[in-house]
């Protein structure tokens, strides 16, 4: 066998395992950006919560945790 085909026949496979890989990835961001924007819609639909109003509190989890521990 030809080192050019071998290098090829390689080359090929990895380019297929990347591709997949790189699938799977998006798959998996675009599901989970889905479930947020659900998540925030459902939150300011049926509780009249503001996206700023949750991302102010997502922000202040650090320092409500330490406070938290301190006790």
């Amino acid at each position: 066998m030809p080192i050019n085909l071998i290098v090829l026949v390689a080359s090929l496979l990895i380019i297929w395992l990347v591709f997949n890989w790189i699938t799977k990835v998006m798959k998996a961001s675009v599901t989970t950006a889905f479930i947020i924007i659900v998540i925030v819609m459902a939150l300011q639909i049926t509780l009249g919560i503001s996206p700023q109003q949750l991302w102010n509190q997502i922000l202040s989890f650090p320092k409500i945790i330490r406070e938290l521990l301190n006790r």
